[in-house]
């Protein structure tokens, strides 16, 4: 029976929860910046810090169990601390804004202006030379 569960689940990979990569991100990039938005169910904003420092983005928290183990078999949510770093470059971090909705966390972090004057579009040729 053991074996029939090991090969119907085998080569499903495992959710972000149980690899460490909570919480679930997408990191998007704009024309003005970056969007960071992070999935947090189950937390409020005070149960999160947002902190940006030599162009890495942080978020950290922590995630509390709100029941004890007493009568729980299976448990498939994330509880702990947590910790996510995102490397974004030239970022005018004094104009980054956070919002925190229905356990969603928005992050818009603009460009500093240097790095939008360096921004230089590269043609690209339809045939190469050998």
């Amino acid at each position: 029976m053991n074996r029939l569960f090991d090969d119907a689940f085998r080569g499903f990979a495992a959710p972000a929860a149980w690899s460490g990569q909570w919480p679930s991100l997408e990191v998007e990039e704009t024309d003005t910046g970056y969007r960071i938005t992070a999935e947090l169910p189950g937390l409020d904003e005070k149960d999160v810090e947002v902190s940006f420092s030599d162009g890495v983005l942080t978020l950290r928290g922590e995630k509390r169990s709100e029941t004890k183990d007493k009568g729980r078999h299976v448990s498939e949510r994330y509880y702990g601390r947590f910790e996510r770093q995102i490397a974004l470059g030239d970022v005018d971090d004094t104009k980054a804004t956070a919002t925190f909705n229905k356990g969603v966390l928005t992050i818009e972090l603009p460009r500093s202006a240097q790095a939008q004057d360096r921004v230089r579009r590269i043609p690209i040729n339809g045939k190469t030379k050998h």
